[in-house]
């Protein structure tokens, strides 16, 4: 194959990934309009953080969203203020505190991620077996080159491991 094959083949393998992307935002776009009346999107990427890394200090939630950190402070105000975070001890260190879920704050993730994933499991339905084991390959080996690890905390919460 030429330089000019691989271009084009390149750059059809990034159509593509760009088509199944959109059906993602789709599923995502839509389980978090559920939401949308509850939490921003920046109070949703909070919830989430918490919920597959921990418990979280502000200062993380800060370098997480990009932003300064007077501003997830605020974030954690409204959060906590909604009842789905509450402050709580680090236990490194008696001088910090983390933001960790409430009860409320965990079902609404779940609620969303048990949307999230009865979406996609219906397209998932659809293609073959060995389809559905290479797309499960093929999207493992992409999230692993963006660095994302296996959500261990998120699965355990969903009853998936």
């Amino acid at each position: 194959m030429g330089a000019e094959d691989e271009a084009t083949s390149g750059e059809t393998d990034l159509d593509t990934v760009v088509r199944a992307s959109r059906v993602f935002v789709a599923v995502v776009a839509k389980s978090i309009a559920e939401v949308d009346d509850l939490v921003t999107p920046p109070q949703w990427r909070v919830l989430v953080l918490i919920a597959t890394r921990g418990p979280q200090t502000l200062g993380a939630v800060a370098v997480d969203l990009g932003v300064h950190p007077s501003n997830a402070t605020r974030t954690g105000d409204r959060l906590e203020a909604a009842g789905l975070v509450r402050r709580v001890d680090d236990p490194d260190d008696r001088r910090l505190l983390r933001l960790a879920l409430t009860d409320d704050g965990r079902a609404l993730v779940d609620r969303v991620m048990s949307h999230r994933r009865r979406a996609l499991g219906e397209v998932v339905s659809r293609m073959s077996p060995d389809d559905r084991h290479m797309l499960e390959s093929a999207l493992a080996a992409f999230a692993e080159a963006a660095g994302e690890t296996p959500d261990d905390t998120m699965n355990a919460a969903l009853g998936l491991g």
